[in-house]
């Protein structure tokens, strides 16, 4: 473990093991050896070591950079609820990295991702809460408040509901970043939502010319559905698969629409379709949508079909057979057969 953190240390500041090795007084073949793990440096060795690297002992004993980031990466894909000291160990650890390196992406990510873990679960518990309440008292407004903000429900108050700040940040990034795809996605994903037609269009121009695909005629039978428009938006949906016949994602996005149009065999059909045409490791988008679509339509028994698949697709594909990943879904078709 400690030849793991001098490796990890020394590239992080750029050091040749020739420069450790001269500052300690022995060979680069030992100190090769020590980050191979075929010996350990002597224990009188290590107060020069972290002076040198501008650490403490501890932390030369500490998991390694690597393994550390695996760890957390794992248990926030794994773990459906985190315990709290484990979660705090994480975010020390991130910001440890950050402190080393503010420009670490990787730590800033995976600090995105906890917290976003963590509200989730949150989440989860407040609507249960709010569930509860409201068997109570199911006049009393409070509960009903509580599990339309665990759920990011509508209230129907536009000023909460609308998406003005998540618009107005990407307005800028934008600004910044011309162009650029996960932007341009971000606002008009938002401004449709909001029914915000008109402004959505400048920025669907600028996605048909900087991006070759179907996106453009999604957004513009979006706008054209937002609009009542509904042959219209009809038309575009199905122009994405014309012209884009291999895209398994324009495929699945057809399915989308056909569900907002009222078809959902025409939409079951396209998620499956969606599915069906990727090549190993495939995306579960489209079964995803198609159990959604199957529990909406009350066939209880294809919605638990098409979880199954789900499951079946990380098994196949990805080697995952348990975790929180493969646990939700099991979830999902527990609750579904209580329907059913």
């Amino acid at each position: 473990m400690i030849g793991k953190q001098i490796k990890y240390f020394r590239q992080q500041k750029q050091i040749k093991q020739e420069e450790l090795a001269e500052y300690l007084g022995v060979s680069y073949q030992a100190v090769s050896k020590w980050e191979t793990g075929q010996s350990n440096p002597d224990i009188t060795l290590l107060p020069q070591i972290s002076a040198f690297f501008g650490t403490s002992i501890d932390e030369l004993f500490e998991m390694p950079y690597e393994e550390q980031m695996q760890r957390i990466e794992n248990m926030i894909c794994n773990e459906h609820s985190i315990k709290a000291a484990t979660f705090d160990a994480a975010v020390d650890f991130l910001e440890k990295c950050l402190k080393a390196d503010p420009k670490d992406i990787r730590a800033l990510n995976n600090l995105t991702d906890l917290y976003n873990h963590r509200a989730r679960r949150d989440h989860e518990l407040a609507s249960d809460y709010a569930k509860k309440a409201m068997e109570l008292d199911p006049n009393a407004k409070e509960g009903w408040v509580g599990f339309l903000e665990a759920n990011n429900g509508v209230c129907g108050d536009e000023w909460y509901d609308n998406h003005f700040e998540v618009i107005r940040y990407f307005e800028g990034f934008l600004r910044k970043n011309p162009g650029n795809f996960w932007g341009l996605y971000g606002i008009l994903e938002n401004l449709i939502a909001d029914g915000r037609y008109e402004e959505a269009l400048p920025y669907i121009e600028e996605l048909r010319k900087s991006r070759k695909d179907y996106q453009h005629l999604l957004y513009l039978g979006d706008v054209a559905f937002g609009k009542g428009n509904l042959a219209e938006a009809k038309s575009y949906w199905e122009q994405m698969v014309k012209d884009y016949p291999e895209s398994w994602q324009a495929v699945c996005c057809l399915g989308d629409g056909y569900a907002k149009l009222g078809m959902p065999e025409e939409a079951a059909k396209m998620y499956q379709k969606s599915y069906d045409m990727q090549e190993k490791p495939r995306i579960g988008e489209g079964l995803c949508s198609l159990a959604q679509l199957y529990e909406q339509t009350k066939q209880y028994g294809k919605a638990m079909k098409a979880y199954k698949s789900l499951i079946e697709n990380f098994k196949e594909d990805y080697g995952i057979t348990e975790g929180e990943i493969v646990e939700r879904y099991k979830r999902e078709i527990a609750r579904i057969r209580g329907l059913k």
